[in-house]
């Protein structure tokens, strides 16, 4: 079977989506050669491309030492994104072969080749991924023919070199970092400047940054898991091509960017009917992932567990848990998105299709790693704003930390922390002192003792930050909560707080929207 080349393409391949194939101008920089940029970010150049809409090429740039490089040499930079979900509750399957990337390099080995690229006058965005430890401020000497170690001295080398190439009146960089952190623009061009300064750049340089370069917040929305090995021989049959760099992904997509409407002319996504936002303001898009998504997730992780499930998709076909996890997206967290309420609710309707990709396997003992802190961040805000209305809170947000303090009754042993449930023993991954903290308070813990332990513990500034016992009601409905599980386990407490009933704000079937 043939590797996919440009030949195949143009030869056995014109059913296939993709753009024209033909030479484009470089108009992109991207920092980091992962399945996420390759699936999210050049797939949708890809598309703008194919409709007319952009017409510009894509180089990618390795973030550290090795790569992809050679293999997409070998493709003649052609790669297969494969997406695979539930739209409109409909099963979806769609293939794209990305014909976008005109190169790859390492600039590692390749500092030269790269520096050129940053000077090309084509050049007007850059993009990265390169994990949310990227973007990190670490002192480094200055040579401009060695490449710097950390990303961000990478980009203020990029424009040293090609403000120095072009002259003063060089045109400036749009820069749009994908990592998945907050204020990842802002804080990508402190640390460039930093850098600048620290190594004592031209003050003219300096203020050309200030005043050219424009770094701009994004926040990205994707599952992008790889490609799955295990039926990769059957597809490449299905397909009639091999792809080793292949990349699956789920449909849903939407990338919101924090900028000016000028800027979005020049990068016309949505002209293309992709899921680009521009927005003068990212918060509540970033409320509306962490919490809907990520909370949806944390909210109902433990309790499914504990109740005998091991997948996010099996949590979407049970009956009793997939009411609990609609009744948290819809009537509990959704309420306090500051969006519109048909925005939220379509967002939320989104979420539930996703957790029901028959395609991601997503295993719950997974998604409960470092479960403490990711409650603080996505659960507990919501918490919070329904306290600061002047509201109780929810039934089902304090259920679902009841289930996280359930699900933390471990006992240690010489391998770690582990937990019990119906099916057998289970590893608890947190910091140390967070299990510290957990399984000292439940040693010793006997029948009926669990809404005081619970209550010790949401005292504990340590593992939450501040004194939970005073926010509002929570307390009092954490430890009703406990008692329940501990009576009655998981199953039977959420029918006994009737909190498996049906959601009252759910949209009906169909309306979820595309982002």
């Amino acid at each position: 079977m043939a590797l996919l080349t440009r030949r195949a393409l143009s030869t056995s391949l014109e059913a296939v989506a993709h753009a024209d194939p033909a030479p484009r101008p470089v108009k992109i920089l991207q920092i980091g050669d992962g399945v996420f940029l390759r699936g999210f970010v050049d797939w949708m150049i890809d598309v703008a491309n194919e409709k007319g809409i952009f017409d510009g090429g894509v180089a990618i740039a390795k973030a550290r030492p090795g790569g992809l490089g050679h293999q997409l040499e070998a493709q003649e930079t052609l790669y297969t994104v494969l997406l695979r979900g539930r739209v409109d509750g409909r099963e979806a399957i769609d293939r794209r072969i990305v014909s976008t990337v005109q190169l790859a390099l390492d600039p590692h080995t390749q500092w030269r080749r790269f520096l050129e690229i940053g000077a090309g006058r084509d050049l007007r965005f850059v993009v990265s991924n390169t994990t949310e430890a990227g973007i990190v401020d670490v002192e480094e000497p200055f040579d401009p023919d060695v490449c710097p170690e950390s990303f961000p001295a990478k980009v203020a080398a990029l424009l040293w070199a090609r403000w120095s190439t072009l002259g003063p009146d060089a045109p400036g960089l749009v820069v749009l970092p994908c990592e998945l952190i907050e204020a990842n623009g802002a804080t990508l061009r402190r640390v460039v400047l930093g850098h600048a300064r620290r190594w004592g750049l031209d003050p003219a340089f300096v203020a050309w940054i200030e005043g050219k370069t424009v770094f701009l917040d994004t926040l990205v929305d994707r599952i992008v898991p790889g490609f799955p090995g295990a039926e990769k021989e059957a597809l490449f049959r299905e397909w009639g091509y091999e792809d080793p760099l292949a990349v699956a992904a789920e449909p849903f997509h939407v990338w919101v960017i924090e900028g000016p409407k000028a800027i979005a002319a020049e990068l016309p996504l949505a002209e293309a009917g992709l899921d680009v936002v521009w927005t003068d303001d990212l918060r509540p898009y970033r409320a509306r992932k962490v919490r809907l998504l990520n909370g949806g997730h944390t909210s109902t992780v433990l309790a499914a567990f504990l109740a005998g499930l091991d997948t996010v998709e099996a949590i979407t076909r049970d009956a009793q848990m997939s009411a609990f996890l609609r009744r948290m997206l819809f009537d509990e967290i959704a309420p306090r998105i500051r969006l519109p309420d048909v925005e939220r609710r379509a967002y939320a309707a989104t979420v539930l299709e996703r957790f029901a990709n028959p395609f991601l396997r997503h295993e719950l003992i997974s998604i409960a790693l470092n479960s403490v802190s990711k409650w603080v961040v996505r659960v507990l805000p919501t918490v919070e704003d329904w306290v600061a209305e002047g509201e109780p809170v929810p039934q089902g947000l304090a259920f679902s930390l009841a289930a996280l303090l359930a699900f933390y009754r471990g006992e240690r042993q010489a391998d770690g922390v582990y937990g019990r449930r119906e099916r057998g023993p289970y590893p608890i991954r947190d910091d140390a002192r967070a299990l510290d903290l957990m399984t000292a308070a439940w040693a010793g813990a006997a029948p009926g003792d669990a809404p005081a332990v619970a209550r010790r513990l949401l005292a504990d500034t340590r593992l939450w930050g501040k004194d939970l016992t005073t926010v509002g009601d929570l307390a009092a409905k954490v430890e009703t909560a406990i008692a329940a599980i501990e009576d009655l386990g998981v199953r039977g407490a959420l029918d006994h707080l009737s909190l498996a009933s049906p959601s009252r704000a759910e949209p009906p079937p169909g309306s979820a929207a595309r982002g």
